[in-house]
């Protein structure tokens, strides 16, 4: 009986355990290499239909954006809605693919990427 108990709170701790998990982990950054972009114009507006005949708006970028030591990479990727101009976005990279992005600080930005963007902490 006692084992039985035991087993059953194992179980129940790594299933709460999974939810926390999937719950606080975005699955599209894992194992992506991170780069920083600066909004300095605006996105391409585009228009689509979804399966179900609904319409949608959303925006393409394509930047010069910069890995931690300040290697340059042209990234394009898209947003639901329009970017804040001259904000920062750490951009999560999967081979050549835009997986994921976050907006960050200008204190946030490593120092090879400062000095690679302009304005970078005024």
């Amino acid at each position: 009986m006692k084992k039985g108990l035991i087993s059953i709170a194992v179980i129940l701790i790594v299933l709460v355990g999974f939810v926390v998990f999937i719950q606080n982990v975005n699955l599209n950054r894992l194992g992506a290499q991170q780069y920083y972009v600066q909004i300095n114009q605006d996105g391409k507006r585009f228009e689509d239909k979804s399966d179900n005949g609904e319409k949608y708006v959303y925006y393409e970028y394509t930047l010069d954006g910069y890995n931690p030591s300040g290697k340059e990479k042209a990234l394009t990727f898209t947003a639901q809605k329009e970017l804040r101009k001259d904000a920062y976005l750490r951009v999560y990279v999967k081979g050549e693919e835009v997986s994921s992005y976050q907006e960050v600080k200008a204190d946030e930005l490593p120092e090879g990427v400062k000095q690679k963007l302009d304005g970078a902490g005024n």
